[in-house]
């Protein structure tokens, strides 16, 4: 397991940051949105929006990652009142977990009970062909780091959080139907999580795979520790964007990423703006 520091944001900083965005905007955010690779589009369906770039709020770090946009976005989804991360932080940006979950606490500020957290995700499940979308059912925590270490924020939960139920049911079964309705089906499974940047190696996809998961990525388990930690409710949805090292004989690459979550996006928008006034 790997060491790290106790959390060094101070409880304040999560208020600072939430006093600002409110500043800015008279929308009360009920949704919170995390965009992962290529899926920030979702956020040109927003209407009534504010866009706050992440320098200009009080303690938020920067995205780094091509894809990621970096801007936090406030408005409505079909009329739904969200706020919206375009671009997220990662770990292997060289965030401690603490920071890469930081806007989790922040949205509970803002008054968010429900989060939508997505991800590009490599497909370990050898039935699963890139494009497809996933639910994710539950995750592993292989980073080695977790962003409750350090003094547990009692205003936000307690300190050994239940993780039974880290991605809702309700919700899940939500989205399955949100889907049935617009004429197609969703994968669901567990997405493990891994530090990166670099991808994996085909033996340690064996090993995932033998682990139980169905697909693999470089983010969202903070994000989701903490957002239960908070008790907010989370749907989570992986976009195959390619199949994990091994599994075809192919080099891996970013730019193959975004040219799968581009070719599915249509159903992704159609998923998660009619499922978000549902929650």
């Amino acid at each position: 397991m790997t060491n790290q520091s106790t959390n060094p944001i101070h409880s304040q900083a999560y208020e600072e940051a939430a006093t600002y965005i409110t500043s800015r905007t008279s929308i009360k955010p009920e949704v919170g949105l995390i965009l992962g690779s290529g899926l920030g589009v979702l956020g040109d369906h927003l209407t009534d929006v504010t866009s706050i770039a992440y320098e200009q709020i009080p303690h938020f770090p920067v995205s780094t990652v091509e894809g990621h946009a970096g801007e936090l976005l406030i408005g409505r989804l079909n009329g739904r009142p969200v706020v919206l991360m375009r671009g997220r932080f990662h770990m292997y940006e060289g965030y401690g977990p603490e920071l890469t979950s930081f806007p989790v606490r922040v949205m509970r500020e803002l008054g968010v009970s429900k989060l939508v957290v997505t991800n590009a995700a490599g497909g370990i499940n050898t039935g699963y062909e890139p494009g497809d979308l996933m639910l994710i059912s539950d995750h592993i925590n292989l980073t080695g780091r977790n962003p409750l270490v350090g003094p547990n924020e009692a205003r936000f939960g307690d300190r050994f959080p239940d993780m039974s139920e880290a991605y809702s049911r309700k919700l899940r079964a939500l989205a399955h139907d949100t889907a049935k309705e617009n004429g197609f089906a969703l994968r669901e499974g567990v997405y493990i999580g891994v530090l990166g940047p670099s991808y994996e190696t085909p033996a340690e996809i064996r090993m995932m795979r033998i682990l139980g998961a169905d697909a693999v990525g470089m983010s969202t388990v903070a994000e989701v520790v903490a957002a239960r930690h908070c008790r907010i409710e989370v749907l989570g949805i992986s976009c195959i964007s390619n199949m994990a090292s091994g599994i075809l004989d192919q080099p891996l690459s970013h730019a193959e990423v975004i040219e799968t979550t581009e070719r599915v996006k249509s159903r992704f928008l159609k998923l998660v703006s009619e499922v978000v006034p549902k929650l």
